[in-house]
């Protein structure tokens, strides 16, 4: 049995804040779908979430910051999941005020 690192405490307690703001990401996409009636696919938040906590559980189990071919694929697959979600929000509440149309 080995001790846990300081590295791997921090890498799973950094995915905690990041969870926080992906939460928050999500309701914040619930909440304009439930009163503006547009779709905005909250429900695919968790997918990051699931993406970067599988990431960083598997970093601390290799007790390593980088290297790892799955865990960064997992991260790029995270954010770009991510991304292409916050666009779509993005574009979808701006472009109901006539900004972007």
């Amino acid at each position: 049995m080995s001790a846990v690192t300081p590295n791997q405490v921090l890498t799973l307690y950094a995915w905690f804040p990041l969870a926080a703001l992906l939460m928050f990401m999500l309701l914040i996409a619930r909440f304009y779908q439930r009163f503006s009636g547009e779709r905005t696919y909250y429900r695919l938040y968790t997918v990051p979430l699931l993406l970067y906590g599988l990431a960083a559980v598997r970093y601390a189990s290799l007790n390593q910051v980088t290297g790892d071919t799955a865990a960064d694929l997992l991260l790029g697959a995270g954010g770009a999941v991510l991304l292409a979600l916050s666009l779509l929000l993005g574009w979808t509440m701006l472009a109901r005020r006539g900004r972007l149309r």
